[in-house]
């Protein structure tokens, strides 16, 4: 590896779903620090994988990676409820992309311990070495994001926190002026990509989501949310869309999402819902009224 910390993963077996899935979390994933880029055996001047991403409960998944590891001694990280983890982590299904990428981090960094730090072959640093010093003090995989100030971290411990993402800039100023009343603590995202992330690093109250986004979709986004079983608890999504089908709120709803609001928004049905997923505004009406 070079000091530029990427690490190649080569992902073996799955099904379709999880292919996609996982092909988004890398793309996420490629632009942090470190970043893990999916393997491509087939792009020029790639090298080989630095470590792999195994499906245990795939046999011949299982089986493609043991001949691999007989040529060499190859960090992995496994995936499943049971099935032979060769003595690796084993992740459970469904996979949650934070615990995927730490899993990941751990793994490299292990696999540097048991180097000596010792140069390879190609003179290049050895697998994890610059990542341990970046790892230094870091408690988790999203670490690298920026730092709240001390006003913000304040006002997200003693109130609702809200994400709007949505890549039409009307709609979040829209939405910045219904939210400015409440004093919430919003962060805006215009990607996929970019929700992902500060869900991964923050913690949020309620997730407002749209639908249509460049790169992953609002969909995709949710699932990804939704897989963390803490968020699962502590986090609403509403999805913000102009399709109003049932098909597609059942699309919503099988994603995770846990409630559903069509483009234009009603102002009214929107503040409906602040009031059912976000406490603190019922704490601010209830103050404001006895104050009149």
């Amino acid at each position: 590896m070079t000091l530029n910390e990427q690490y190649l993963v080569d992902v073996i077996g799955f099904n379709p779903v999880e292919r996609s899935m996982l092909a988004s979390i890398f793309a996420l994933a490629a632009r942090r620090d470190p970043a893990f880029v999916q393997y491509d055996p087939n792009a020029t001047g790639t090298g080989s994988a630095d470590i792999y991403l195994v499906d245990a409960e795939n046999a011949e998944a299982l089986h493609e990676f043991k001949t691999l590891s007989k040529r060499a001694n190859l960090p992995a990280v496994m995936v499943g409820s049971g099935g032979d983890s060769m003595g690796f982590a084993m992740l459970p299904r469904p996979l949650q992309w934070a615990r995927l990428l730490q899993a990941l981090e751990e793994t490299v960094m292990t696999s540097a311990a048991k180097k000596g730090g010792r140069d390879d072959d190609e003179g290049t640093l050895p697998l994890g070495t610059t990542l341990s010093a970046s790892m230094a003090g870091r408690s988790n995989p999203g670490a690298s994001a920026p730092a709240l100030d001390a006003g913000a971290a304040k006002r997200r411990a003693l109130g609702d926190t809200v994400l709007v993402v949505d890549d039409n800039a009307s709609v979040r100023m829209f939405m910045k002026a219904k939210l400015a009343p409440f004093n919430f603590e919003v962060d805006f995202a215009e990607t996929g990509e970019e929700a992902v992330g500060l869900t991964g690093t923050r913690e949020y109250t309620c997730v407002f989501l749209d639908v249509v986004l460049p790169g992953i979709d609002g969909y995709q986004v949710c699932k990804l949310i939704k897989a963390n079983k803490h968020a699962i608890k502590k986090t609403a999504v509403v999805m913000l869309t102009s399709r109003s089908s049932p098909f597609d709120k059942l699309r919503g709803s099988l994603a995770g999402c846990d409630e559903y609001l069509t483009k234009p928004l009603d102002e009214d049905r929107l503040l409906e819902v602040i009031a059912q997923f976000l406490p603190s505004s019922r704490k601010r009406d209830k103050s404001g009224s006895k104050q009149k």
